[in-house]
């Protein structure tokens, strides 16, 4: 059983569907836990001053992780490993040790230099802790965490290792022991320790996260050493490119960073509220964009590198299209299914009817943008497979700015016109419900987002010609469908309301599963009725039985292990 589990773990997986499958599904079980997680964090404290303090002490820590781990991300450092490994395959050890030792350096310096400046720096990036009697609490509490992000990072690095082995199991596996040890924390250690508690349970998540790929990397000889003198010459390439590739992987977390401090400003739970709804938003992100643009990452870099410029352009559209295929009906049930979904997942102890329904407004608002999140996810991969970084640095910051520039003006009209204040509350029916600026800021993200992919879409295509054509069709049949899906089920509702007993967390449940079956089920007969060539790839790819698919066959121009 031990060996067949290690030979899983081991295992490389073909294809780019089995591999987003296989993503997808563990990606799954990691949200499910992260579910678990948000669900507790609800029912222990809703949407509560507490709560915003927990999530406001992520934000230092985070932005040292985007702006400092992102610089050895997988999608910066697998085409420099990709490139090592096809044409001299000596140096990919050397290179990682050089690398490794840089980042190792400057991130444990960024996050010392923090530690020690800390209670001057959080009353000024979060303006409205400044006289917070808790703000000694929130300073800890930043403090603890600043070992995520050196663990985080260090796991990332490893992780563009097994990236480049198509360990994808490793890969996968990883966000479902961190958030293990985050629930760890939150049933085991706040009792005992309170606050710091929490915090230690992040901690012990990221070192999970990082000690579950070092076997694998010892096992090829591949573990970094810390070189105290380093030939930068050898990384300058590195550096170079990964500093635009950086400022574009962490430019719309920036925006959101700005986001959380307006949010800081609001009234009492809005910090809570804006995090529940965007983790809720990030499921289906992270099942279906993360998923593809993770599986298609290094064939994409590896088509390249060979010159298939054709392959690629081929390997990227069908990559798009299924990204479409399941996000858009998913985006409408979410839409539709708001109110249930975040009563089922969140409605408990804590957590009050007013947070319930302001948490589902903000969702609705934020999965608008589902499409567009995961499709930038994809394209901004491309453009690294190609060497192209400048292109989508620029295009990120400009609609990260934008983000900003929205929340302000959003939160300025939503205060000084009531006439669009009323329209927002009541189209969300939320017009009874206290801190409703908080939609602002989920309404200036989805904005910025669409933005950003339509701009990425159309440089995309004038690089690469023939791209839309051969996506906007299955866009207006998944489209379609999904919309009929959707009116359905939004029906539905209403008449099994009518048979559940909406009181209880079973007859929730069960109103929005039987009513989504129904979407579901319209939305795959029509696709059904039109020929889908997605619906047709995806039977044939669960026909096929990922955890069976045999190792990845070699491209002609490169070598493997």
């Amino acid at each position: 059983m031990v060996k067949r589990l290690l030979a899983l773990f081991n295992k490389e997986i073909s294809g780019l569907h089995e591999a987003a499958y296989l993503l997808a599904t563990f990606a799954f079980l990691s949200q499910i836990l992260a579910l678990i997680r948000d669900r507790l964090l609800a029912y222990q404290f809703g949407a509560s001053h507490l709560l915003d303090i927990y999530y406001a002490a992520f934000r230092i820590p985070d932005f040292i992780f985007i702006s400092i781990a992102s610089m050895v991300s997988i999608s910066v450092l697998v085409p420099f490993l990709t490139e090592r490994f096809v044409n001299n395959k000596e140096n990919v050890k050397s290179f990682i040790d050089q690398t490794f030792s840089v980042f190792f350096f400057a991130i444990f310096a960024v996050a010392a230099i923090v530690f020690v400046f800390d209670p001057y720096i959080v009353p000024k990036v979060l303006p409205g802790f400044a006289n917070d009697p808790l703000l000694p609490d929130l300073i800890l509490a930043t403090r603890i965490l600043l070992l995520s992000p050196i663990l985080l990072g260090i796991s990332n690095f490893f992780a563009s290792i097994t990236q480049l082995y198509n360990r994808f199991f490793l890969y996968a596996t990883s966000p479902i022991v961190y958030n293990i040890g985050i629930i760890f924390g939150i049933i085991v250690l706040y009792p005992i320790f309170g606050l710091p508690g929490l915090m230690f349970g992040v901690t012990i998540g990221a070192f999970l996260h990082l000690f579950i790929q070092v076997p694998f990397i010892v096992s090829q000889k591949m573990f970094p050493k810390i070189l105290w003198k380093v030939n930068f010459g050898s990384i300058k390439r590195v550096v170079l490119l990964s500093l635009p590739r950086t400022l574009t992987l962490s430019s719309n977390q920036i925006a959101t960073f700005f986001l959380i401090a307006l949010a800081s400003l609001m009234s009492t739970g809005s910090i809570a509220i804006f995090n529940y709804s965007f983790n809720l938003q990030s499921v289906p992100l992270a099942i279906v964009g993360v998923s593809y643009s993770s599986a298609a990452f290094p064939m994409l870099s590896r088509l390249l590198s060979g010159g298939q410029k054709g392959k690629f352009l081929e390997h990227m559209i069908i990559a798009t299209r299924h990204i479409i295929f399941w996000s858009i009906p998913i985006m409408v049930m979410f839409i539709v299914l708001r109110a249930q979904i975040v009563r089922v997942i969140l409605g408990s102890g804590q957590f009050s009817w007013s947070d319930t329904r302001l948490t589902a407004a903000t969702l609705a608002i934020f999965v608008l943008s589902l499409v567009p999140q995961s499709l930038l996810l994809l394209f901004v991969r491309a453009y690294y497979s190609d060497g192209r970084t400048w292109k989508p640095m620029v295009i990120n910051l400009i609609s990260s700015t934008l983000i900003v520039v929205f929340g302000f003006i959003m939160i300025h009209f939503f205060n000084t016109f009531l006439t669009f204040k009323y329209f927002i509350e009541s189209l969300f029916r939320v017009a009874d419900v206290p801190g409703t600026a908080v939609l602002m800021l989920a309404l200036a993200y989805s904005i910025g987002v669409t933005i950003n992919m339509i701009i990425h879409w159309v440089a995309f295509e004038h690089d690469f010609k023939g791209f839309t054509k051969a996506t906007i069709t299955p866009f207006w049949e998944v489209f379609s469908a999904s919309v009929i899906g959707g009116f359905l089920t939004y029906n539905f509702l209403d008449f099994f309301g009518g048979i559940f007993n909406l009181d209880t967390f079973v007859g929730i449940f069960l109103q929005g599963f039987v009513a989504g079956i129904i979407g579901i089920t319209v939305i795959v007969a029509i696709l059904k009725l039109l020929k889908n060539e997605e619906l047709k790839d995806v039977w044939k790819t669960l026909h096929h039985r990922i955890w069976k698919a045999g190792a990845v066959a070699p491209d002609v121009d490169v070598e493997r292990l």
